[in-house]
């Protein structure tokens, strides 16, 4: 059986850890709020500029050079560009793991073709770098404060790889906030563009079609890298925080059992030394 003084010394250090625990979670709710203001805000530009996309490549589809070209043409998806967004600290519960098992099911998916992974955040490159698979790029630090310049670079490095037919996909594997409490687990088709199904829009266009898609190209594979990097970023203090919280409470409980333990162990030292002061006081009698 542990001494008093050991069991003082072990509910001393739970409750060091749960004071770091706490702190942590209050620091990740804090970071949580700014994050989310800038889903938020990011959301309503990036769907619409995906609709706009859409819509313009739709309506310019009897331009042969619009339509040949292999940002809008799908083809045969033999070689996949997949970028996977990751955090770079751990200490968020299942965040990390739910995103890299959700990689490996998409390659194990897509045995047949070759998957090429760009890998967002340290935790996936540390999981990814030491198996054999084929990393085009490794990108750290990003998501403490995710800039839009980042993300047009790892944009027209993958759009340049479908454009010299180095691949012929591109998706994007990150955590989809929701709410503190839940992320969506997303999978999205990034490139080749998917015009929309349905009767066409019939635009008015000031200027020639193909200036106008040159354009808005590398705008939309920017604008939905940068919103995956802010949804990875809320996503990441949301999971931490939630697991902060939870590594507070089984501290709480820990703390109770010590205590309620310490208090046994004592109840029975000062009972067991009564009975030797009784048992010496019968012996002298």
């Amino acid at each position: 059986m542990p001494s008093l003084i050991d069991i003082r010394r072990r509910i001393r250090s739970v409750r060091n850890t749960q004071q770091i625990t706490k702190a942590m979670k209050m620091v990740s709710a804090a970071k949580l709020r700014r994050a989310q203001d800038r889903v938020l805000a990011a959301r309503p530009y990036a769907a619409m500029l995906e609709k706009v996309l859409s819509n313009v490549a739709a309506a310019s589809a009897d331009n042969e050079e619009i339509g040949a070209s292999p940002l809008l043409q799908p083809r045969p998806e033999r070689r996949i560009q997949l970028v996977l967004l990751t955090s770079d600290r751990g200490l968020a519960g299942a965040f990390n793991s739910n995103l890299i098992k959700a990689a490996q099911r998409f390659i194990e998916e897509h045995r047949d073709a070759g998957i090429e992974l760009e890998l967002l955040g340290r935790k996936g490159r540390d999981f990814f770098r030491r198996r054999t698979y084929i990393i085009t790029g490794e990108h750290l630090g990003l998501f403490n404060k995710p800039a839009y310049s980042d993300a047009g670079e790892i944009a027209k490095k993958v759009a340049d790889r479908v454009l010299n037919d180095e691949v012929d996909a591109v998706y994007l594997v990150y955590n989809e906030f929701k709410s503190v409490l839940a992320q969506k687990l997303t999978v999205r088709k990034i490139l080749p563009v998917k015009a929309p199904e349905g009767e066409r829009i019939n635009y008015i266009f000031e200027q020639p079609v193909e200036q106008l898609m040159a354009s808005l190209l590398p705008k939309y594979v920017a604008i939905q890298i940068f919103t995956a990097m802010l949804e990875t970023a809320a996503a990441e203090h949301a999971a931490r925080m939630t697991a902060m919280d939870s590594a507070t409470s089984n501290a709480s409980e820990v703390i109770d059992d010590l205590t309620l333990f310490m208090n046994r162990v004592r109840q029975a030292s000062i009972t067991r030394e009564i009975i030797e002061v009784v048992s010496g006081a019968s012996a002298l009698e």
